[in-house]
């Protein structure tokens, strides 16, 4: 078995304003980040449309319908402050999600050991009435739920090491024993949440707040103290990955001291673990990340760490 690489061929139908830190040259970063010789036993596929329906199953009832009622006919349109959908964003969100399903479907049958999904927009803030923070749906909730619903998955880790708190995934999730949301971040940042006292109604939340100016020592502390043993306790059936690439030193949008090498370090002992609980089934999709070169720099230690283990 390999690691399969699942990329959208319409990334760039989901515009955002000239200057805003999530925009289409992410993606052609973290495809030219994977073009090397290294990267040439990837299996690659292109995301078929997914059915964007499934998010009745992470979002309230109508969420979609009002996408759809805000997207312009042509044009950007705000939502608020930071987060906007054009005339072809529900296309990439189909797209993103797509790849996400296509990743699950193609790990818990065998065709791979483990998957990254290079698409945008990212959805780890998207919560169940509100999109925001650049996310329009939450799609890696809507994987974990068909990681149940598809493949009976009796409990679905999701490991978010974006800077900012994936606030979208704890809302879904906070009253659920068989998903474990563990996240390490900047705090106190955007978008305020993200309390390391907080564990939701089943202690299946695990915050660790970083520092700003942490680094190397600080995340390690936080995945072999905190993180790690959770995931350790809780024995998923999968293990998903919202990669934000955004702790790096470089990123313009947050302030902790990561590089290549630590989102390496912290690939390896996810997918470690996932060879000790689900035999290594890890689906990995990207979140965040603003910074290009840094972007491509993280994204490609981050593969090629999951080919190791594939």
């Amino acid at each position: 078995m390999t690691t399969l690489l699942v990329s959208q061929s319409n990334f760039d139908q989901h515009q955002t304003p000239v200057g805003h830190p999530e925009r289409a040259d992410r993606i052609a970063a973290v495809e030219a980040g994977l073009a090397g010789p290294r990267f040439a036993a990837l299996e690659r596929r292109i995301a078929p449309e997914g059915d964007l329906s499934l998010a009745r199953l992470v979002h309230d009832d109508g969420y979609i319908e009002a996408l759809a009622r805000l997207r312009p006919a042509e044009g950007i349109v705000r939502i608020d402050e930071d987060t906007f959908i054009s005339a072809g964003s529900l296309d990439a969100v189909a797209t993103a999600l797509g790849a996400g399903l296509t990743a699950l479907e193609a790990v818990a049958l065998g065709e791979a050991t483990n998957a990254f999904c290079a698409v945008r927009p990212p959805g780890h803030h998207a919560e169940r009435g509100r999109p925001m923070g650049f996310c329009l749906i939450n799609t890696i909730a809507v994987v974990a739920r068909e990681a149940q619903r598809k493949f009976g998955a009796e409990r679905v880790a999701i490991i978010d090491f974006d800077v900012h708190h994936g606030n979208g995934t704890e809302d879904i999730f906070k009253d659920d024993p068989s998903v474990l949301y563990a996240s390490s971040h900047q705090w106190p940042l955007y978008p305020g949440t993200g309390d390391p006292r907080f564990t939701g109604a089943n202690n299946t939340i695990v915050n660790v707040g970083l520092e700003a100016g942490s680094g190397t020592r600080a995340m390690r502390a936080a995945y072999e103290d905190r993180i790690f043993p959770a995931i350790d306790a809780f024995r998923p059936d999968f293990v998903l990955i919202s990669a934000g690439f955004d702790a790096d030193a470089r990123d313009p949008l947050a302030g902790l001291d990561w590089g290549p090498a630590d989102f390496s370090w912290v690939t390896d002992g996810l997918c470690r673990l996932a060879a000790r609980h689900c035999d290594g089934r890890v689906v990995s999709m990207l979140e965040g990340g603003y910074d290009l070169t840094a972007l491509a720099d993280d994204a490609a230690a981050h593969v090629e760490m999951l080919l190791a283990r594939g």
